[in-house]
């Protein structure tokens, strides 16, 4: 398995409130202004995406690639990110 960045860590360590979009490993300043654009301005927005998807990395990786043109890295570091999250706190 691959490392996680630090932004990761921090993303995992503490519930979610209002973090903004770009607080998600894997979402830039590029990313997040074009997710935001979308009306997924907040994290747990996109958490909320995460679960409609049934957590399915595939789906998901589809949905963020189509919403935002994320590449394979940026779909894989949210994804993990979100995945970890929730195994802790959902």
């Amino acid at each position: 398995m691959s490392s996680t960045s630090q932004k990761h860590k921090e993303f995992v360590a503490e519930p979610m409130g209002e973090k903004p979009v770009m607080a998600l490993a894997g979402i830039g300043e590029v990313l997040g202004k074009r997710l935001e654009d979308k009306g997924f301005d907040k994290a747990y927005v996109v958490l909320g995406q995460f679960l409609v998807l049934k957590k399915d990395e595939e789906l998901f990786r589809d949905w963020l690639k189509d919403t935002c043109g994320a590449n394979v890295k940026q779909q894989g570091d949210c994804h993990g990110c979100l995945r970890e999250w929730c195994d802790s706190f959902l």
